[in-house]
């Protein structure tokens, strides 16, 4: 994103500069889909260009590098006032993979998740507004009105692909990419569970061979 920003006479302190920015902020639209679940989600070029126009409108620069926190590698994701003051927060890597791709993706995920956290914004459907300023058409009096059929949830396509996998290293693979929202419902935690003692039964006396690492 290349935009010309112009910077607005300096706040006295962050906290002043960020309430400004908010503002100004609009909402991380959600754009790219995801093919597995027939869902869509703001990735990091959104949410970038939801905040840093009005961030940087109001003196406040976006650092996130890659630091290692004890044994743990992290985004730390840091918002610098013009006046020297800063916000950080830290997000770990979690990596799915042990490879580039891997921490690429993870890196990724943590950016779009500290900036969100940080400039306080939330995703929105692209055509949500769209949908809102259009007038709805009047029902005919005569005519009954169905209920609306009720769209499958993210939890619905994670349990569908999780009850299908067809190998440990499949089921494996769909729980790494589930989004961390999912992943903590009941439901679904109840399902990975059950395939996974489906595709690999343990002994009765012995529960060590399990190395599923989820």
């Amino acid at each position: 994103m290349n935009v010309q920003t112009e910077i607005v006479q300096p706040h006295a302190n962050i906290a002043i500069a960020l309430a400004a920015a908010q503002a100004e902020m609009g909402k991380a639209v959600k754009q790219s889909a995801n093919p597995a679940f027939r869902t869509k989600y703001a990735d990091l070029a959104s949410v970038i260009d939801a905040c840093l126009p009005a961030l940087t409108r109001h003196g406040i620069a976006l650092t996130q590098p890659v630091v290692r926190e004890g044994d743990e590698l992290c985004v730390e994701t840091t918002l610098i006032h013009a006046s020297g003051e800063r916000l950080s927060c830290s997000l770990p890597l979690i990596l799915g993979k042990r490879d580039m791709q891997g921490l690429g993706s993870a890196i990724t995920y943590a950016r779009r998740y500290g900036l969100m956290c940080m400039a306080g914004i939330a995703p929105e459907d692209d055509d949500g507004n769209a949908a809102v300023a259009s007038a709805l058409p009047a029902a005919p009096e005569a005519q009954s009105v169905k209920p609306a059929k009720r769209e499958p949830s993210p939890a619905d396509h994670a349990i569908g692909a999780l009850a299908a996998a067809a190998s440990l290293d499949h089921l494996a693979a769909i729980w790494r990419d589930l989004p961390v929202a999912v992943r903590a419902l009941p439901e679904v935690i109840g399902t990975k569970d059950n395939r996974k003692r489906d595709l690999q039964p343990a002994p009765a006396d012995d529960l060590a061979g399990d190395q599923i690492p989820y």
